[in-house]
């Protein structure tokens, strides 16, 4: 009986086997070949956007970099030009003034005024020299090079003004001494009748 029942659910599996092949056209087959190259390529793509991030993170801390370098190379540039302002402060006032001061026909209650009006613009420039100073080398003036630039471009321009003023006064007070050399001549001079 035993072999009978084997025999019988033995058949049965069969039979449920060869009916399911037969009836199994329509549903649709798995093929996990084109699966596994899916998921391939899935991992192969994100480690191409990994990658891209990183160089995108790169490129981002070099931009920065370049900026950092841009804002030192203005810093160089303002302080530069600074330099070279006020020493051609100096020379002006070095030269110029001494030749004002000089000539006879400035007077003597003049020369006080003159100096000072002078030593007011050389003074107005050290303190911009000492600012400038204290911008650069302290610690304590929490700056970004970016704003330290535009300090010096501001104070670069002021030197500037004050290149012009002296060149102003100078030009004035020689204007003056031309007036009066000329008055002079002229309140001198012999009559030929």
């Amino acid at each position: 009986m035993k072999n009978t029942i084997k025999k019988t659910i033995l058949s049965a599996i069969l039979l449920i086997l060869v009916s399911a092949t037969g009836t199994g056209q329509g549903v649709p087959v798995y093929d996990n070949t084109n699966f596994i190259s899916f998921v391939k390529s899935l991992i192969e793509s994100g480690k191409q956007t990994a990658e891209l991030l990183k160089t995108v993170k790169f490129l981002k801390e070099q931009k920065e970099n370049i900026d950092k370098v841009n804002d030192v190379i203005k810093q160089l540039k303002a302080i530069k030009e600074l330099a070279k302002n006020n020493q051609r402060l100096f020379d002006l006032v070095q030269g110029d003034l001494r030749e004002i001061l000089n000539s006879p026909y400035i007077k003597s209650n003049e020369v006080t005024r003159i100096s000072d009006s002078f030593d007011a613009i050389i003074e107005n420039s050290l303190e911009g020299l000492d600012y400038i100073d204290q911008v650069l080398s302290s610690d304590n003036l929490k700056m970004t090079d970016a704003e330290r630039a535009t300090i010096l471009k501001e104070k670069e321009q002021q030197s500037k003004e004050m290149v012009v003023e002296i060149e102003a006064k100078t030009r004035r007070y020689r204007e003056i001494i031309a007036f009066r050399e000329m008055q002079d001549k002229i309140n001198n001079r012999e009559a030929k009748y």
